[in-house]
């Protein structure tokens, strides 16, 4: 089982009420609320390995460099040297460092690499794997690594992670006409407002899936724009030969990495906690109280 750990705190964070504090005072409802979430999918789903996969950077360089727009409107502070600052709520961002100790002191494999998003780690990470992967993610990109035949889910969260939509190649092709390769090409013809990718003009979702069902992939899309014969409307013809620049870097930045070179980790499942002490002085510290006894409760179970 493969977290999208940031898709999955943010949803706690917001799903938490912020009147769960430490006894300092300190909201740490997104830190609480994770922890519940990761209960619950363990006691579901009782996976044998669990990675909480991380953004060591949620905006890399090399794919602003192919499209500027990429999340650049959740940019709080640019810098012209070093990492953009993600404009992220006041009372979430102190929560982080929490998550990240207390996850460490858990035992729960917590993986990054320095130029990659966690969406990159999971795209690694399932291409690695020789057995069943659920990714657990309440971003829709990551679909395009769902693969029947390898055993590759998406499990996406609906009503916290009790209620999830489970997301394989019969539910993609219901609802975009497309597999999780060919979601790729869908997503950067729609575009997607949340992560800065400006799409095709005039080519939305209904009609990316009707030119992908008419020519098979975005190769076929483009080649078609420069066969007269071929069944495209003139707009149509138009804006994507208007776009081709935007075509031709598109996929490379959508296209989650599967070559990120990744530290030595265990990704078992904890029975015990790694560091008890630690953990003893984590829970009295921000009031991890009874989440964190739940999680424990669930991992010994």
């Amino acid at each position: 089982m493969l977290l999208d750990t940031a898709s999955l705190y943010f949803r706690a964070y917001f799903g938490v009420p912020d009147s769960v504090r430490a006894p300092d005072g300190t909201p740490v409802n997104a830190v609480r609320g994770l922890l519940d979430f990761i209960a619950r999918l363990v006691q579901d789903h009782r996976p044998d390995d669990l990675v909480a996969c991380w953004d060591n950077d949620w905006r890399p360089h090399w794919r602003v460099e192919l499209i500027p727009s990429y999340k650049a409107h959740r940019v709080a502070v640019e810098t012209e040297s070093g990492p953009d600052t993600e404009e992220i709520p006041d009372t979430l961002s102190p929560q982080v460092p929490v998550i990240e100790d207390v996850l460490d002191a858990l035992g729960i494999a917590r993986v990054g690499a320095d130029g990659y998003e966690a969406d990159d780690i999971i795209g690694t990470l399932t291409g690695r794997a020789t057995g069943p992967v659920d990714i657990v993610t309440g971003d829709r990109d990551l679909f395009q690594l769902v693969d029947d035949a390898r055993g590759r889910r998406v499990l996406y969260p609906l009503k916290g992670v009790g209620t999830l939509q489970v997301t394989d190649e019969a539910w993609l092709r219901e609802k975009y006409g497309v597999d999780g390769p060919g979601y790729v090409d869908l997503a950067l013809l729609r575009g997607d407002p949340s992560d800065g990718l400006p799409g095709v003009p005039g080519i939305g979702e209904k009609t990316a899936a009707k030119l992908l069902d008419t020519f098979g992939d975005l190769a076929g899309i483009m080649a078609a724009v420069d066969d007269p014969r071929a069944k495209l409307t003139p707009s149509q013809r138009k804006r994507l030969d208007e776009a081709r620049d935007y075509v031709a870097v598109a996929p490379k930045v959508v296209r989650v990495a599967s070559d990120v070179p990744l530290p030595e980790f265990d990704p078992a499942l904890p029975d015990e906690p790694r560091d008890p002490a630690t953990l003893d002085e984590l829970a009295a510290r921000w009031g991890l109280g009874g989440a964190l006894q739940r999680l424990l409760s669930t991992l010994q179970g």
